[in-house]
């Protein structure tokens, strides 16, 4: 990033919104550091943490100086830069010049947000699956164009990547829908790497949860 420094990452990967930034940083080979805040450890709550983000949430984007909080607006903010100023230059179709692009995009994210995020662990590990996928989530997958091809966009892996936070409890929600298995394949191979390293945080709670349980409860699950 000439005549810029890199950006430092505030981030805990087990957060999905977390690994959304990741994910986008890497695969957009944007010079960074990533500063790792363990939320188990109540890292978040330090006094020096506390100093970047009062509301002490993850995760945080510090830029020379500029400190920015939540992953939509970090995301974006990262667009909005480095699509004009450079290098490296994050190509538009992330989010979209053209305003009814730009609309979907933020339609869907705005959706997300509020109605994808659950902390409550009885919603997680019992009704997560079956809400998560009910007839309202399908269709907000089909407006965002899921099915028909991949154009990357914000909401690819931010979709992604809260589909997968089911996996720390040892399930796979999407096994049985195929256009939905389709579709996280082919943006699986586009991002590759970045990907799989954003989530080994993830894969590793998944292979600790699975080694517990017997193997019907497995195949029950995955």
């Amino acid at each position: 990033m000439a005549g810029r420094q890199a950006v430092k990452a505030y981030l805990d990967l087990v957060s999905q919104a977390c690994r959304a930034v990741l994910i986008f940083l890497k695969h957009n080979k944007i010079p960074h550091t990533v500063e790792n805040i363990a939320i188990r450890k109540g890292q978040h709550k330090t006094p020096e943490f506390t100093k970047l983000n009062p509301m002490q949430k993850l995760p945080v984007l510090e830029d020379n100086g500029f400190v920015l909080t939540e992953s939509d607006a970090i995301l974006k903010y990262l667009c909005a830069v480095l699509c004009t100023t450079g290098p490296p230059y994050v190509p538009d179709h992330w989010y979209p010049k053209l305003p009814e692009k730009r609309a979907r995009v933020d339609e869907y994210t705005a959706w997300n947000h509020a109605n994808t995020h659950t902390s409550s662990i009885f919603l997680h590990e019992i009704g997560f699956d079956m809400w998560l996928v009910d007839m309202t989530f399908q269709a907000k997958l089909e407006r965002a164009g899921y099915a028909v091809k991949v154009e990357l966009k914000l909401k690819s892996f931010k979709i992604l990547s809260r589909l997968f936070q089911s996996l720390c409890g040892g399930r796979d929600i999407l096994k049985d829908r195929p256009k939905l298995l389709s579709w996280r394949s082919r943006v699986q191979s586009v991002l590759s790497d970045s990907f799989d390293e954003a989530h080994s945080a993830v894969y590793q709670i998944r292979d600790k949860f699975t080694a517990k349980l017997s193997p019907c409860s497995k195949q029950a699950t995955l």
